[in-house]
């Protein structure tokens, strides 16, 4: 068993398991999964987890160079928005923002989708893995 770092045994393998440009998501509880992505499903009622409490510890255990989001998001949640921003400041990360439609298209691209028990509208983040070797933080 061990001490510190991930201890959804699930979780932790798929970050384990990524490599350099490998994409995941972590969404609210009502995105779609495609079909033949990996559900992690962490909810347990509404805002339990919350999206920001999933976020800022998958942020701490994986090494990411770019952040994609509906850009919805801004006016819709932005809470949320700001949250990210904070999170991925976008002078260390490549920022991309695209219509929710193509947001959930590329979730079929993703390695897993970590559902969240998040009830707010947009709050939907995919990270792509840097190479951790990298000199970005």
């Amino acid at each position: 068993m061990q001490r510190h770092g991930i201890l959804n045994s699930h979780i932790a393998k798929v970050l384990a398991d990524l490599g350099h440009t490998d994409t995941i998501c972590i969404s609210d509880c009502g995105l779609p999964v495609p079909e033949g992505v990996q559900k992690i499903d962490l909810a347990l009622d509404f805002g339990v987890p919350s999206f920001e409490q999933v976020v800022s510890i998958i942020a701490k255990h994986m090494k990411s160079e770019a952040v994609h989001v509906a850009k919805e998001i801004k006016e819709h949640n932005p809470e949320a928005y700001d949250f990210l921003k904070s999170t991925f400041p976008s002078n260390q990360y490549e920022w991309i923002e695209t219509s929710h439609e193509a947001f959930k298209e590329a979730t079929k691209q993703c390695k897993c989708i970590i559902r969240t028990g998040e009830a707010s509208p947009y709050a939907n983040i995919i990270l792509r893995a840097d190479c951790i070797f990298s000199d970005r933080p």
